[in-house]
């Protein structure tokens, strides 16, 4: 795993009730907040709109380590929630009777965590612990369980119990007892799911900059202990998400599983995903990228050269395409480009009213995505408009400002994304 993030997808709040994982096969949808959103308990009130963008870009930038495949090995975590906190915040319950934690919800990440009782050295949370003595569905795994062996970075204890370790880039870290439990997700139509046996980490060594308004993950990966892999044939293994632009003031998106989650219609383009390690993430193939009718090729249009995430902010890429997609883009823009004041952006304008970006196509293996300018450019201040890509020597991260108003359909049976340009506020 790498460092924490975000999604961070930083993803859902939910309400929580109970419902057996068969029903929930007609499939189901819940509301995602924004972290900085007025709903969030993360969202500050004492800050401007453009103090919340600067911190996002931040994160962002930060959060490019989680991908870099010269970081990503058997010592290092998954996710993210360290110095880039995801960009949604997910409400689950877990246990019998079901008991609310509030998470980060990843699409890079896989395992599913929270503090629990006896928490010999955590860190300070602002909910009470989750306390397992108290659940008659709490089960500890055995170190020769099936379960044990699907997580990596697991180890045996006295007891002969399962304890897993997740050690995370900035040196935070979680470490406890692999279990499976009963997790409840809530559900926009007022149906929610119980959902048994899910393999989750309690808690009881957990240390670091973690915030105390959060109090776990939930993982959306790829990876064999994910949410989205753990609903297994419930869901048929799709999921989609629709999410609202930065600007909105909408603060909720949605996220979609089973039969809502199917992206299909007018519109829909498809690209495959590809298989490749880790398996947490989700894999894409970029060939080229067009600014009007100046079409800038990938030198690297190997498959899988790309990660999707929605817990990501900017698009990164790397400095010699990101150099030619800034000379396009100012080829078409009538003003002069300014110095991002904050340091972080490549590209940026003196914002005013008739300000009109260029249009850019992003073209995947397969599907040509058409980006509008609240795709490609982001106010970050009342007097400076930037570009949304960004150069970086590390792993390419196609992020969620980029897939804004878009339904964006994921099928790990099909191994395919598609893309729908959707109105994410309806």
């Amino acid at each position: 795993m790498a460092t924490v993030n975000a999604l961070a997808i930083s993803f859902l709040i939910l309400c929580l009730s109970s419902l057996s994982i068969t029903e929930a096969k007609g499939g189901f949808s819940l509301d995602l907040i924004r972290r900085d959103a007025p709903k969030s308990p993360f969202y500050s009130p004492d800050e401007t709109y453009h103090q919340r963008v600067t911190k996002a870009l931040k994160r962002s930038v930060n959060r490019v380590s989680h991908f870099d495949p010269t970081i990503i090995t058997p010592n290092t975590a998954q996710a993210d929630i360290i110095s880039a906190l995801g960009e949604y915040v997910m409400n689950i319950s877990i246990g019998t009777p079901p008991v609310e934690i509030l998470a980060i919800a990843d699409t890079g990440s896989d395992l599913i965590w929270t503090q629990c009782k006896p928490c010999t050295e955590c860190y300070k949370q602002a909910a009470p612990f989750f306390d397992p003595e108290q659940s008659s569905t709490y089960k500890d795994l055995s170190c020769d369980s099936r379960q044990c062996t699907a997580y990596e970075r697991t180890s045996c204890s006295t007891e002969e119990t399962c304890e897993y370790s997740a050690t995370y880039g900035d040196r935070s870290f979680s470490n406890g007892n692999l279990a499976v439990e009963t997790v409840t997700l809530g559900s926009t139509n007022g149906r929610p799911a119980a959902l048994r046996n899910i393999i989750f980490g309690c808690g009881h060594n957990d240390d670091g900059t973690f915030n105390e308004n959060a109090t776990g993950i939930v993982g959306l990966g790829g990876g064999s202990v994910s949410l989205v892999t753990q609903m297994g044939s419930s869901i048929g293994g799709k999921f989609s998400y629709c999410l609202v632009p930065f600007l909105s003031s909408e603060s909720s998106s949605k996220i979609n599983f089973g039969s809502n989650g199917v992206v299909s219609g007018t519109g829909v383009v498809t690209t495959p995903l590809v298989a490749k390690d880790p398996d947490t993430f989700y894999f894409l193939t970029l060939e080229s990228i067009s600014v009007g009718k100046k079409k800038i090729h990938f030198d690297d249009a190997s498959e899988g050269n790309i990660i999707i995430d929605s817990g990501t902010t900017l698009t990164f890429l790397p400095p010699d395409i990101v150099s030619k997609l800034t000379s396009a883009v100012s080829d078409l823009i009538k003003a002069d480009p300014i110095s991002d004041p904050e340091g972080v952006l490549d590209l940026c304008y003196p914002y005013s009213s008739d300000f009109k970006a260029p249009q850019i196509t992003v073209h995947f293996s397969g599907a040509d995505v058409v980006l509008s300018p609240e795709n490609t450019f982001i106010r970050t201040s009342d007097t400076t408009v930037c570009f949304t890509f960004k150069g970086m020597e590390a792993q390419s991260i196609y992020g969620n400002l980029a897939q804004a108003n878009f339904l964006v359909g994921y099928d790990t049976k099909a191994k395919t994304v598609s893309f729908k340009p959707t109105d994410c506020s309806k």
